[in-house]
C-alpha cells in the first residue's frame, strides 16, 4: 500500500493529486522551483522541497533532483501529472530501479507508445484500425516525398516522438512537402531531441475522440466512455466534453471495444487514454496511446463518478480493479473550458503577471480545477493553462447554458485570459448544433478576420 507521495509535477494537476491524496490518507510531497515557493502546490502539500531555479530544465525536469527528494522525504511512489517527465521512459524506469513506485504504465509500455511510429506498428499487428499510413519512420525529406507522393495529399507530417501538436504539418500539395518536413523535423528535434518522422493521409473534418481506459497489473481492462476533444488550436485542445453527442450506442460499444483491444495491446496498466480520429462516415482510426492522466480527466469524472485519480493510485499499489465494464454508467453531459494566460487578439500571446482580482463560480454541476488566487504570480516560464472549467447536467444543451453562466461570472483580473474567446465559442452557432470538426477554430478565427 503506497503511504507517502511525492507528485513531481506543478499547478492546477499537483492540487488535484495532492487533495486525491489527502481523501485517502495518504502523506504528500511538493517539488517546486525556486519562483514557485509561493504556488498553491506547495502550500498545500505536507511537505515541500525546492528543487532548483524557474528554467524546467533545472527542476521539473531533474530527475535527479526529484529522485533525491523522494528518497530524503521518504515516499515510497511519485505521481508525474502530465507534462514534465509523465511520460519519460527513463524516469519511469529510474524509479523502479530506487524501488519507487511510478503512478502510471511501466518503462517499456511508455517506450512502445511514446513513440509513435511503433504504437502505430504495434496497433497494426494488433488488428486495430490506423489511419493510413507509414508503418515505419520516415527520417529524410526525399523519402518521405516519395510516400506522400504516392499516397496522394493531403497528407499529415508527424513526429515520432511527437506530442501536443509538435512536430506535426499538413501538407495540402506535393510542393509543400519538403518544406513543410524540414520545419517539422526540426521543431521535433528541438522539442523531443529526435527527428524521426511517419506519414499519414489527412483526413478533414475529422472530429477527435478519445477513450478513458483503466487497467490493472492482473489483465482487467475496462474503459470509461469516450471525450469528444474536436475544438481545437493548432492541435492544441481548447474545450472538451464527454460524451461525444455524435456517437450511438452501438458505435460506443464497437470503439469501446477496440479501446481495450488496443490498450490489451500494448500490454497497459494504470490510466491511460486511446486516442481516435472520426471520419465523416462514423470511420475511426486510432492515432496514439496517452500513458498518463490526461488534463481533461475530469469530465469523465463527472458523467461516471469515478475519481481516476484515486484509481492511479490505488492500481498502482498492487489492487485489482474495483470495478466491471458493466458498473461504469455515463449519466448527462459534462464540458470543460480551459481557461489560458493568454491574449487571443495578438496572436494567443502568453500573459504571465499578478492576478489582481479573482472570482470562480460555483452552483449545482460546477467543478473547478484551479491553482490561482488573488495575489499570485503567474510566471512566464510554464504552461499558460490556469484555470479549468468544468459543467455537468442532465443534457448537453443544458450543460452549454450552464457553462455560459459560469464563463460569464468567472472573473480574472491584472491579466489577459481566453475567457470572451471561449465565450465565442460556446455561443457559436455551429458548436450549439455540434457541427464541428478540429478545423472548427481555425474556421472561425478566419471568420473574425475576414
Amino acid at each position: 500500500m503506497i503511504k507517502k507521495v511525492l507528485i513531481a509535477n506543478r499547478g492546477e494537476i499537483a492540487v488535484r493529486i495532492i487533495r486525491a491524496c489527502r481523501e485517502m490518507g495518504i502523506n504528500t510531497v511538493a517539488i517546486c522551483s525556486d519562483i514557485d515557493k509561493d504556488a498553491l502546490h506547495a502550500q498545500l502539500a505536507d511537505e515541500t522541497v525546492c528543487i532548483g531555479p524557474m528554467a524546467s530544465k533545472d527542476s521539473y525536469l531533474r530527475m535527479d533532483r526529484i529522485l533525491s527528494a523522494t528518497l530524503a522525504t521518504g515516499a515510497d511512489a511519485i505521481h508525474p501529472g502530465f507534462g514534465f517527465l509523465s511520460e519519460n521512459s527513463k524516469f519511469a524506469d529510474l524509479c523502479s530501479k530506487c524501488n519507487i513506485t511510478f503512478i502510471g504504465p511501466s518503462a517499456e509500455v511508455i517506450d512502445r507508445m511514446g513513440n509513435k511510429s511503433e504504437a502505430r506498428k504495434t496497433m497494426m499487428e494488433a488488428g486495430v484500425p490506423v489511419v493510413p499510413g507509414t508503418k515505419e519512420p520516415v527520417y529524410t525529406a526525399e523519402a518521405g516525398k516519395k510516400i506522400a507522393d504516392e499516397m496522394g495529399y493531403p497528407v499529415m507530417i508527424k513526429a515520432s516522438a511527437g506530442g501536443g501538436g509538435k512536430g506535426m504539418r499538413i501538407v495540402q500539395t506535393e510542393e509543400e512537402f519538403l518544406h513543410h518536413f524540414e520545419t517539422a523535423s526540426q521543431e521535433a528535434k528541438n522539442s523531443f531531441g529526435d527527428d524521426t518522422m511517419y506519414i499519414e493521409k489527412y483526413i478533414p473534418k475529422a472530429r477527435h475522440i478519445e477513450f478513458q481506459i483503466l487497467a490493472d497489473n492482473y489483465g482487467n481492462v475496462i474503459h470509461l466512455g469516450e471525450r469528444d476533444c474536436s475544438i481545437q488550436r493548432r492541435h492544441q485542445k481548447m474545450i472538451e466534453e464527454a460524451p461525444s453527442f455524435v456517437i450511438d450506442e452501438n458505435l460506443r460499444k464497437i470503439m469501446g471495444d477496440t479501446a481495450i483491444k488496443a490498450a490489451k495491446a500494448a500490454a497497459y496498466c494504470n490510466a491511460g487514454t486511446i486516442e481516435f480520429i472520426l471520419d465523416q462516415d462514423n470511420n475511426f482510426y486510432f492515432i496514439e496511446m496517452n500513458t498518463r492522466i490526461q488534463v481533461e480527466h475530469g469530465v469523465t469524472e463527472m458523467v461516471t463518478g469515478i475519481d481516476l485519480i484515486r484509481e492511479q493510485i490505488k492500481i498502482a499499489g498492487g489492487e485489482k480493479l474495483s470495478l466491471t465494464q458493466e458498473d461504469v454508467k455515463i449519466k448527462g453531459h459534462s464540458i470543460e473550458c480551459r481557461i489560458n494566460a493568454e491574449n487571443p487578439s495578438k496572436n494567443f500571446m502568453p500573459s504571465p503577471g499578478v492576478v489582481t482580482s479573482l472570482h470562480m463560480p460555483g452552483g449545482n454541476g460546477v467543478r473547478i480545477d484551479s491553482a490561482l488566487y488573488t495575489g499570485y504570480r503567474i510566471p512566464a516560464a510554464y504552461d499558460s493553462l490556469i484555470v479549468k472549467l468544468m459543467v455537468h447536467d442532465a443534457t448537453r444543451e443544458l450543460a452549454i447554458q450552464k457553462m455560459r453562466g459560469v464563463l460569464g461570472e468567472l472573473v480574472i483580473e491584472g491579466i489577459d485570459t481566453n475567457i470572451d474567446f471561449q465565450y465565442q465559442i460556446i455561443n457559436h452557432e455551429d458548436y450549439i448544433k455540434g457541427k464541428t470538426d478540429t478545423g472548427f477554430v481555425e474556421r472561425m478565427l478566419s471568420e473574425k478576420e475576414a
